[in-house]
């Protein structure tokens, strides 16, 4: 059902040597590139972008949350960049060396910039991958775009997180669907696939979770549907009791919980101590090993959420990925490994087929038909936003067992 949506068929040309001999020079370089067998190629330019020529060492940043309270995407997501990073390097006709140059952006949206900055300016890096939540990312799109080096963000699904005063950051792409999409995805799907008609909400109060809550709530009462209880809760937060007494007071058959897995993982296992038996429905923020341990297996019955990835039905090259990557970090990926090893992917097959960085290396990027572990896809130019289908992943005791595709119209 969804193998489609598996299996990287690269569409872009890969003749990097036949693109050197079209001409390529050495007048293209920016001043400190040498193309020079050995050297590194990177950084910006007003005229273009730098040549990365047979023998260079491409620098790719990867600005990640390696240590803070949502290390457990960042963590994952270096981890999936570096895999594709290895995959090209061990490539016997690879046209150069890659090197991935980490730092850990705390998730921290001034600690991501200060990363930003420093990935372009002193390691001269040709792109950057991540940071893997919204605000850190959101950060440093406009320092890239002033400095010219494409960023790409795997899993930033914040609304309109690409968009400055509604136009996009020139340089700034991701590889996700926003939260708009997936919250309305779920609302779909509770209704019209779980038959659920009431339902409450308890949300983050950052602006991932009210975003999804949101767009959960109108299109499930524009279905049809009713909310009829919705609290908030703050990050950090581990007693939800008083939460969870008052929405015990309304009828429903459904909870939406918006908001990441050290909560809602809290969340659910409470609920469930307190005799919420309903269904349990939620957004990628899910998407973790955590989850699991915070909400115990025992409590993952009856739950759904968003994502892009599953390995459930997998293909056989999503079978090889899981494969590669569980013997490189002796633990299984997960769909931010998957968002993370994708994006990285889109970067590298637009630097192989351009041999450029820079403006040219941008421009491969927003022209770019990709197909990935997450599914396929070209940009909308206007939001700089793939449109992606929706998976829906049921869990039997924390093990996902079924999948489903959800289209919003």
């Amino acid at each position: 059902m969804i193998n489609a949506y598996y299996g990287r068929k690269r569409t872009m040309k890969r003749d990097f040597m036949k693109l050197l001999a079209g001409g390529l020079s050495a007048a293209m370089l920016l001043a400190g590139c040498s193309g020079a067998a050995g050297s590194t190629a990177g950084g910006s330019s007003s005229e273009g972008g730098a040549s990365a020529d047979t023998g260079d060492t491409v620098k790719i940043g990867l600005n990640f949350e390696l240590t803070g309270e949502v290390s457990s995407y960042g963590t994952a997501e270096r981890n999936g960049a570096q895999l594709a990073i290895d995959e090209f390097n061990a490539k016997e006709d690879k046209p150069f060396t890659v090197e991935g140059v980490e730092i850990d952006s705390k998730g921290d949206p001034a600690e991501s910039t200060t990363a930003a900055i420093k990935l372009i300016d002193e390691d001269q890096v040709a792109a950057i991958v991540g940071p893997a939540t919204s605000a850190p990312s959101i950060s440093t799109y406009q320092a890239a775009s002033d400095k010219q080096t494409p960023v790409v963000s795997p899993s930033a699904t914040q609304v309109d997180a690409m968009l400055n005063n509604g136009e996009p950051y020139e340089y700034a792409w991701r590889v996700c669907f926003e939260d708009s999409y997936q919250g309305a995805a779920m609302a779909i799907y509770a209704y019209e696939t779980l038959g659920d008609k009431n339902a409450a909400i308890i949300n983050e109060t950052s602006d991932y979770g009210q975003g999804l809550a949101k767009t959960f709530k109108e299109k499930f009462e524009s279905l049809g549907g009713k909310v009829v209880a919705q609290e908030q809760y703050n990050a950090k937060d581990t007693d939800f009791a008083s939460i969870l007494t008052k929405i015990k007071e309304k009828k429903f058959d459904v909870l939406y919980i918006a908001g990441y897995y050290g909560e809602a993982g809290l969340i659910i296992k409470q609920a469930r101590e307190s005799g919420i038996d309903c269904n349990i429905v939620g957004a990628d923020g899910f998407e973790s090993e955590k989850l699991a341990e915070l909400a115990g297996k025992e409590n993952l019955n009856k739950v759904w959420y968003t994502t892009c990835y599953t390995t459930v039905n997998a293909s056989d090259e999503l079978k090889s990925f899981i494969d590669d990557y569980t013997a490189k970090y002796d633990q299984a990926p997960n769909m931010f490994s998957a968002l993370a090893y994708d994006a990285t992917n889109l970067v590298l097959d637009q630097l192989a087929a351009t041999g450029k960085t820079g403006a040219e290396l941008n421009e491969a990027i927003k022209k770019a038909d990709f197909s990935g572990l997450t599914g396929s896809f070209t940009f909308d130019e206007k939001t700089h936003t793939p449109k992606k289908t929706v998976l829906v992943v049921n869990q039997e005791d924390g093990v996902q067992t079924e999948v489903d595709e959800v289209e919003v119209k």
